[in-house]
């Protein structure tokens, strides 16, 4: 089928164009006039096209973990929610660090429209000893994104060997970094809320000390690495201060935190417990201002999918994590009121695909920034709803998206 998009708005690169725009079942082109033989008009006043967004760190839980997350629940979610591919995060039962485990998910997940790009873990079982066969996931199952997920490499000297072997295909490293040790039995940030709330912090040194650490590991050893979920202003300006003497680095932030702070958590609410954990005021606006000046690649749903019983508890006993992937989309409404809309796509866009070294393809997400629904039971494509929005209405929905050749209408 054929569609015409009639004053349509196209965010590429840095470019806004504003038009009719028609889909061949091929590609997106701009047209002059509407005199095109479209099988469907549709009244696009309003919406907002791009490529297909590109999330850099998802959670799921199939293999072993079925009941937190299961790739068709995940691939529909990405699709409901604007996204074309995905980095999945190598923490499942058994853990992502063999061709089988590569094999399976990809087998499993080939049906569905949205690409699960893999992240190999790399030590065995991501206890941060052994290493695992990085080599034999690259050469055999093309694997050239690798980390330990949600777990810190924290072992200087397996970093170091990582870098090395990375080096070999020019892989990178997916770096979620903080020090476990000065992080340990905390449940939110280390402040003055969590002081009136008698909660246990997380300091932001233990970040701080990880990442500087890590970027005298890499200077040392050659390679790429990319940080994930940035949460603190020293962090940003580390990063900063990496690219600007030439270090092969790059960054990204979870979107919750440009929209929450720690003050946040005073209704113990678990499900503003996350890691890392909600910071002050003034980290927000230096991961804001490093996301307009570009030491910040990419913004990432960070979805980390938890099953009830997991955050129906006690603030100290519950798991950490935001399902959000259904909030994507209202979270950049309320952020497009301080960052142009411009930077927010090529945050999703071009930036991540820098991350990847790939090439953007002919995927497309369509959006209207404006219409309002429910994130509820019925309308959750995803098995986890551990997120603080859920059951109330959000502004902003994605309409159409066009991967792998074919245009899905999101409504029908």
């Amino acid at each position: 089928m054929k569609f015409l998009f009639k004053n349509l708005t196209l965010i590429d690169a840095t470019n806004k164009h504003v038009g009719d725009f028609f889909y061949d079942g091929n590609k997106l082109l701009r047209v002059d006039n509407s005199a095109v033989d479209a099988d469907r008009i549709i009244d696009a006043d309003g919406f907002i096209a791009s490529k297909g967004w590109v999330d850099l760190r998802v959670g799921i839980g199939e293999p072993g973990l079925e009941y937190k997350e299961t790739v068709e629940s995940l691939c529909d979610a990405l699709l409901f929610s604007g996204f074309s591919s995905a980095v999945v995060l190598p923490n499942t039962e058994p853990v992502i660090q063999s061709k089988s485990e590569i094999d399976f998910l990809r087998a499993k997940s080939f049906q569905f429209l949205p690409e699960l790009i893999i992240q190999g873990a790399v030590t065995k079982n991501t206890e941060g000893e052994d290493l695992t066969e990085i080599l034999d996931m690259h050469y055999q199952s093309g694997v050239s994104v690798f980390g330990e997920g949600i777990k810190p490499l924290h072992n200087a000297d397996r970093y170091l060997k990582v870098l090395q072997y990375l080096q070999k295909f020019g892989g990178v490293l997916f770096d979620h970094a903080y020090d476990p040790l000065l992080a340990i039995f905390g449940q939110m940030h280390e402040g003055e809320v969590s002081t009136h709330l008698g909660l246990k912090g997380i300091p932001e040194m233990a970040e701080e000390i990880a990442i500087h650490r890590n970027l005298e590991l890499l200077r040392y050893a050659g390679g790429r690495v990319h940080f994930q979920t940035l949460s603190t202003a020293k962090s940003v300006e580390l990063v900063r201060t990496a690219k600007s003497e030439g270090l092969q680095v790059t960054a990204d932030v979870s979107l919750y935190q440009l929209l929450f702070s720690d003050n946040d958590l005073p209704t113990f609410d678990t499900n503003y417990k996350v890691r890392p954990p909600f910071r002050e005021k003034r980290d927000r606006q230096a991961l804001i201002d490093g996301l307009l000046d570009g030491t910040i690649d990419a913004i990432t749903s960070n979805h980390q999918p938890q099953d009830f019983d997991s955050k129906f508890m006690e603030f100290d006993l519950a798991s950490s994590g935001q399902a959000g992937l259904h909030t994507f989309l209202p979270g950049l409404v309320m952020l497009s009121k301080e960052i142009d809309w411009e930077v927010l796509i090529e945050k999703l866009t071009s930036g991540p695909a820098k991350v990847l070294n790939r090439e953007m393809g002919e995927s497309w997400t369509i959006f209207d920034p404006e219409e309002k629904w429910v994130y509820d039971q019925s309308s959750n494509k995803s098995l986890a709803s551990n997120h603080p929005w859920f059951d109330q209405e959000l502004k902003g929905k994605v309409k159409f998206v066009i991967q792998k050749g074919k245009l899905i209408h999101l409504d029908e």
